[in-house]
């Protein structure tokens, strides 16, 4: 038998309903896991393995009386370190709140909880969430199990790392600019930025990114994610067993967001995304520039900087604690008024007329879901792209739009060559398309 660590969550549970073993059995292959590998990779930032081991002992009496909560019921799954889970450490990667312990759930840590999954870590992210990389003050850098020395991107570096390793076969995450999606890409995995309002929030730290960060799940198996989406949504229906074929779709595919540049392997591999979708049977065109949501690269600064100058206002703990990019960005916060983020909402709006005509008559836009392969991990972003020289956010420009905009948005895998680093597409939905989304997903073979 395989090792329980290397199972997706759909394996396990099925050994549960057969008996071949338990969930205490699955935490126990999964902790010693993290013991074997978290100290080269920096994933895992707090456990709980007394709580743990009680939730997975209280699982394994359910599977043996035959009445599971749900079908996540014995998965042990991580929690992003910017979401709460009572008893363990909640940061946000800021020094200020390193004591902080909440006493009561997140909401969908709660629903997570109520359906008998294992919570079994918390798992690092870059200091308020608010880089593509993972690192702070607090903790330290992460690393890729295959590239220990490179990042995993952020802000869920952490979880991707763990999950890329072994840790769990699924982790809670946000996503507010490509938090989900990008390190998904880099670890090569599923991730899901399900639209606005799929997912309740709630009883956690202040929504600085408004409307424009979710809750979503990512993991290494498709079939998993989509069972974690429809449990965190609370949809009526449960994923169908098996594979699901999914209809045929026309998608349009751009391999450049106007003049941005994106490294040459991330198209070659793009590229060839787009020939398997074809031979799956959708149709796909291709446009090598879309420039429909150019102005993202004007209105996400606005939304960040303003969330964060009045997030250190508002906590003395963290405004007297930020680190100097973090601080870097209230000051430029501080020096908006009102007009400035009026006109982000403005834009945003203008922003989705635009769109919506140019993908008029496509059920679905595909992009590469990073313009960079993973980076030096203490670097926050690659200087040069394509031998040309890129911003902080030149790695990231596909991801932004889709969260201004309230769209589902999926990262595809595409496996690495040999020697090679993972990346992945992105494929964008209409408002409540995740599940047409999910099903492509677990058609596709990285």
């Amino acid at each position: 038998m395989a090792e329980l660590w290397t199972l997706s969550a759909h394996e396990l549970v099925a050994g549960y309903g057969a008996g071949a073993f338990t969930p205490a059995q699955a935490l126990d292959s999964v902790l010693a896991r993290c013991d074997a590998i978290n100290p080269q990779i920096n994933a895992v930032i707090a456990r709980d393995d007394a709580a743990s081991r009680a939730m997975a002992a209280a699982s394994t009496a359910r599977w043996a009386a035959g009445a599971p909560l749900s079908p996540l019921d014995g998965v042990p799954i991580s929690v992003k370190d910017n979401l709460l889970q009572a008893g363990l450490p909640a940061t946000w990667g800021n020094p200020g709140l390193a004591e902080h312990i909440p006493d009561q759930d997140e909401l969908p840590v709660a629903r997570l909880r109520a359906g008998g999954a294992v919570l079994f870590a918390k798992t690092n992210v870059p200091e308020l969430t608010v880089q593509g990389y993972t690192d702070n003050r607090i903790f330290g850098a992460t690393g890729l199990p295959f590239a220990p020395e490179l990042t995993p991107g952020g802000s869920s570096g952490g979880a991707v790392a763990a999950l890329a390793a072994g840790i769990g076969p699924l982790a809670l995450c946000t996503d507010g600019g490509g938090s989900i999606r990008r390190p998904a890409a880099h670890g090569g995995l599923f991730g899901l930025k399900p639209g606005t309002g799929r997912i309740r929030r709630g009883a956690g730290f202040p929504a600085i990114l408004g409307a424009f960060e979710v809750v979503g799940p990512i993991g290494r198996d498709a079939r998993d994610v989509a069972a974690m989406f429809h449990w965190l949504a609370e949809a009526e229906a449960p994923v169908p067993e098996g594979p699901r074929a999914p209809a045929p779709q026309r998608i349009l595919y751009a391999r450049h967001f106007t003049d941005q540049p994106v490294a040459a392997e991330i198209l070659r591999r793009s590229d060839g995304a787009a020939d398997q979708l074809r031979a799956q049977g959708h149709e796909v065109v291709t446009l090598d520039s879309f420039d429909a949501v150019a102005r993202t690269d004007a209105i996400w600064p606005v939304i960040s900087t303003a969330g964060v100058a009045w997030l250190c206002a508002a906590d003395p703990r963290i405004g007297a604690t930020a680190g100097p990019a973090v601080s870097a960005m209230a000051e430029t916060g501080r020096g908006l008024d009102a007009r400035a983020y009026a006109g982000a909402l403005v834009a945003i709006e203008e922003m989705r007329l635009s769109y919506e005509t140019a993908v008029a008559g496509f059920d679905l836009l595909m992009t590469p879901a990073i313009a960079a392969l993973s980076w030096p991990k203490g670097d926050s972003h690659p200087q040069t792209i394509d031998g040309a020289p890129v911003g902080p956010r030149g790695h990231a420009v596909f991801t932004a739009f889709a969260n201004a905009l309230g769209l589902p948005a999926i990262t595809l895998p595409l496996a690495a060559p040999p020697g090679g680093l993972p990346c992945g597409v992105q494929l964008v939905g209409a408002t409540g398309g995740e599940e047409r989304l999910l099903q492509i997903a677990e058609a596709w073979t990285a």
